[in-house]
């Protein structure tokens, strides 16, 4: 994609005020020669440079056959290396001797888009006295780029030819970075927009002429993915100062190339480390929604099974009673005193699910409201339960933490009673420093928990509560070894 200059009709102020960097471009100061040559070998292009190290003049060779233009002073291995460089979409390098010039050369070849693009510099040319004014200016040129571009970046340096369609490679920063065997050359802009990832190639095209054409912004900066030599791609942070000319047209772009695969390839883990726990969190969220909703339902079904199983069989036996003491036929008084006596026990067993239902009263306390709790359950159960505790300084806890502890061990000891068949159970409560530590155990049956005992309602819905707290859960078990529960809140 070409990039289209257009000028402001805001009329901004001119390069010199605009712009701090007034040096010449850098291909001036550097004598590369550049030119480029279609299929046919017919050339379409041909720098100053060019001119000066060939002495061939650009209206005279451009439109004109290379080869046949040269025919007898290009080497032989020059014309070769020339063929082959059409094969192959990376840059070659390479060094040639000429002798109808008497000088090494070296010569960086590139296609693209069907072209062959040459920048080639003799290595050879002698440092006359009469040329110490020029290396001088040179030299300034060059520090004042490198002091501009140092304060983007020291990576990649290049300049860019806005209206040329060039890119001057600086010093060999891409050789470094990237693999490509260019120091000090030019390069298409069209070859720099081919190494550009094609999906991102859209995107930062689009917002370099949107600068372009404003006029307004001196600098750019984005970052894309840029093709190694190798074929592989590298993330780069590129940056650049927009230099205008006269006509408030961009014409050159100096900046840096800085390769930041490793800082994107660490953002990248990071995000998906954060993809990966939001999903577990949510993944974990539904579990503890679901065990508490399975919980819900198996309390619902016990409940049921209470009502009906039990309830309503002495319920139905105390209506019996009452029509036998209706009838006269039967001793009335012993009739009303067995419907009286069931009707107690239904009236206790309301009292214990209610008291089960509720939420405890925590204005009491959690240990008292523990102590309550056992207290009701030794008079029904033939276990010894024994609280283990000291201070926990309750008056600091949260109360739905409170609770979610009572509830835990409401639900450890309805286990115990229903399944370990045990004599005795102990509950200790502690605090250690930040962390407070619920230990219940028992000298029951026991169980192998690889089997069975971690996946119960029971122990899904403590795990869920716990959770609410991010607590810790382990269970400890074997077979005639008894149960230990331990839940710890952080």
């Amino acid at each position: 994609m070409a990039v289209k200059l257009l000028s402001n009709a805001n009329g901004v102020q001119k390069a010199g005020n605009r712009n701090g960097y007034l040096g010449k471009p850098i291909t001036e100061t550097i004598a590369n020669g550049f030119f480029t040559v279609d299929h046919s070998w017919t050339v379409k292009y041909w720098n100053k440079a060019a001119e000066k190290l060939s002495g061939v003049q650009a209206k005279d060779i451009i439109g004109e056959n290379l080869w046949e233009k040269f025919a007898t002073a290009i080497p032989i291995d020059l014309y070769t290396a020339y063929h082959k460089a059409f094969l192959q979409d990376i840059p070659v390098h390479f060094e040639e001797y000429w002798g109808e010039m008497g000088a090494w050369f070296d010569v960086i070849t590139y296609y693209c888009d069907d072209t062959l693009s040459v920048s080639f510099k003799s290595r050879d040319h002698p440092v006359h006295p009469t040329h110490l004014r020029h290396l001088e200016k040179q030299l300034k040129a060059m520090n004042e780029l490198y002091r501009y571009v140092s304060e983007v970046t020291n990576d990649c340096l290049w300049e860019w030819d806005l209206q040329a369609k060039e890119v001057f490679w600086i010093d060999g920063g891409h050789k470094r970075a990237f693999g490509y065997q260019i120091e000090n050359a030019l390069v298409p802009q069209s070859f720099w927009e081919g190494r550009m990832h094609p999906d991102d190639k859209p995107r930062v095209m689009k917002r370099l002429h949107e600068l372009f054409s404003e006029g307004s912004q001196s600098t750019w900066e984005d970052e894309y993915r840029f093709q190694r030599e190798d074929g592989s791609y590298a993330f780069v942070h590129d940056r650049g100062h927009i230099i205008y000319s006269g006509d408030n047209v961009a014409s050159r772009m100096v900046g840096a190339t800085q390769d930041i695969t490793a800082r994107k390839t660490a953002e990248n883990r990071l995000l998906e480390s954060e993809r990966k726990l939001a999903e577990e969190q949510l993944t974990r969220q539904k579990e503890v929604t679901q065990a508490v909703l399975e919980a819900q339902e198996s309390e619902r079904s016990e409940i049921g099974k209470e009502l009906h199983d039990n309830l309503n069989q002495i319920l139905g036996a105390a209506k019996l009673y009452i029509e036998m003491a209706r009838t006269g036929k039967h001793n009335t008084q012993m009739c009303l005193s067995k419907s009286s006596g069931h009707i107690m026990s239904v009236i206790n067993e309301i009292r214990k699910i209610s008291k089960t239902l509720a939420t405890p009263d925590m204005e009491l306390g959690l240990i008292d409201s523990i102590k309550m709790l056992i207290a009701d359950l030794v008079i029904i159960q033939p276990i010894h339960i024994e609280l283990q505790e000291c201070d926990l300084g309750e008056g600091g806890l949260d109360e739905r933490l409170q609770l979610t502890i009572f509830r835990i061990v409401q639900e450890q000891l309805n286990n115990i009673l229903k399944h370990s068949k045990a004599t005795q159970a102990t509950i200790n409560l502690t605090k250690q420093q930040n962390k407070i530590i619920l230990l219940i155990s028992d000298n029951g049956v026991g169980c192998n928990i690889l089997e069975k005992g971690k996946n119960g309602i029971g122990n899904i819905n403590i795990k869920s509560r716990a959770d609410l707290f991010h607590g810790k859960v382990t269970i400890v078990s074997k077979p005639g070894e008894g149960y230990k529960l331990k839940v710890v809140f952080f």
